[in-house]
């Protein structure tokens, strides 16, 4: 009975120190990467309403009077390669509803080109090169900071690093039963501005911590490191494509589909099967839309070209919702189907991810999933803001003003921390380690980097 004060003052201390330990490293993980995560959330919640901006800002181009029959695929393709006469077609888009304008992408030159075209008239109805489209660069800018390779793979580390923001800011937030569900539920009042200005940040946080884990792990399979990783496991555990997709054998190529059209993510991978190139004169659009049709592949489809004598045509449909998913690739010269990969084809875990992507776009519920998604987005905003104006009013004003730890033994956890992490997400995993190692072999033993980084 003696020894029960000293072993609760042991075990008091010791969760004091892994405290100060995860507080510590939430502390890092927000002062690095949380200026990447406002930028992801600021443009997420931009792109979330794309369809509405882009309809209003390309309105002349988009909306057309429906006014009886609809001209053929071919005339209206020939009527924008009129305009560019030294382009070349790479796609054809039909309209997907009764007023909205077809379009034909083309590269001419250096230029992607997009022509948009009346399929009443089959008139021209204006161009836009698609490095000009406003959304694609608010794309660009979410996905890759706009810096190719290097800044997917920031991204990638922000949202990585992401998980480990909400997992120490929940065990940070964890409530105390004798302080009462004030700052724990909501933000208190009446307890000075010190305790408001945490709480504004810890108890929004706490209500998005599922929404924004849940657009952390469906925006992932899109990076290029995790994502192509997943994808090479997915696609190499069985849950690639089944025999059923195939017409005949399936092929032996060296090509992925993501190589030649812009697809849904399960097919990415897909292999391309080849064209039975025996002198024949290739199938007409007609013949392709004709065949889009009698498959019925969702509105929204496009039509790659192929850009070799043994390639094909790809059929994609990457619609709102995932279940209307399709890629069809078909034989250039016969009309005949190749291929046929819908959403019903698709594994569990290829589903599980289709899902994950439009429901992280905002559009597989329509309106209401895009209100949601924006509210999370805001709701990082709040965080990220409150968190920053957290430190500048608690800055000492000579360093960074990070919170030490109590003992080298409390970082035992971080090891547990570090391995999973490792395991699951390779590159933040590294950056941990890195990060680590710099804290505890240089930061800790230079005096004056220590007083800078910590707490006096």
């Amino acid at each position: 009975m003696t020894n029960q004060p000293a072993h609760k003052h042991s075990k008091k201390k010791k969760r004091a120190a892994l405290y100060q330990t995860l507080w510590k490293w939430h502390f890092y993980a927000g002062l690095i990467f949380a200026p990447f995560l406002l930028i992801l959330a600021v443009t997420g919640a931009v792109y979330l309403f794309k369809p509405q901006i882009e309809t209003f800002l390309y309105s002349d181009y988009y909306q057309v009077t429906e006014s009886g029959e609809e001209v053929s695929a071919a005339e209206q393709v020939q009527a924008a390669e009129a305009e560019y006469p030294s382009a070349v077609t790479t796609a054809f888009r039909p309209g997907e509803s009764p007023t909205r304008s077809s379009e034909v992408k083309l590269q001419n030159g250096g230029d992607s080109l997009t022509v948009f075209v009346n399929p009443y008239s089959g008139e021209t109805m204006g161009s836009l090169n698609d490095e000009d489209r406003i959304m694609d660069k608010i794309e660009g800018i979410h996905g890759e900071l706009m810096a190719g390779t290097t800044g997917d793979r920031i991204v990638e580390l922000a949202a990585s690093w992401a998980v480990v923001l909400i997992g120490t800011g929940l065990y940070l937030w964890l409530p105390n039963r004798k302080k009462g569900p004030g700052g724990v539920w909501f933000p208190r009042l009446n307890k000075g501005k010190k305790i408001f200005r945490r709480d504004l940040h810890a108890v929004p946080a706490f209500w998005i911590s599922a929404g924004m884990l849940f657009l952390i792990m469906t925006g992932l399979p899109w990076s290029g490191f995790w994502g192509t990783n997943f994808q090479n496991m997915a696609t190499n555990t069985g849950e690639g494509y089944p025999p059923s997709i195939w017409t005949g054998s399936a092929p032996t190529s060296d090509i992925e589909t993501k190589d030649i059209a812009e697809v849904p993510w399960a097919a990415e991978t897909l292999d391309v099967p080849v064209s039975d190139i025996q002198g024949l004169t290739p199938v007409s659009i007609n013949d392709v839309v004709q065949k889009a049709e009698q498959l019925d592949v969702h509105s929204s489809y496009s039509v790659y070209y192929p850009d070799t004598p043994e390639g094909v045509y790809t059929l994609s449909a990457f619609p709102p919702r995932a279940q209307d998913e399709a890629t069809v690739h078909i034989d250039q010269y016969t009309g005949a189907v190749l291929a046929n990969y819908q959403f019903d084809d698709y594994g569990w875990l290829g589903k599980t991810v289709a899902l994950g992507i439009t429901l992280h776009k905002g559009t597989q519920f329509g309106l209401f999933n895009q209100l949601l998604s924006l509210l999370i987005c805001l709701g990082i905003i709040l965080v990220v803001v409150s968190g920053f104006y957290l430190w500048l009013k608690k800055n000492p004003g000579h360093g960074i003003g990070a919170p030490k730890e109590m003992d080298n033994k409390s970082s035992k956890p971080f090891f547990v921390l570090l391995i999973v992490l490792g395991l699951l997400f390779p590159l933040a995993g590294m950056s941990l380690l890195i990060a680590f190692l710099i804290d505890l072999w240089i930061i800790r033993r230079v005096a004056p980097l220590r007083r800078f980084f910590h707490e006096a």
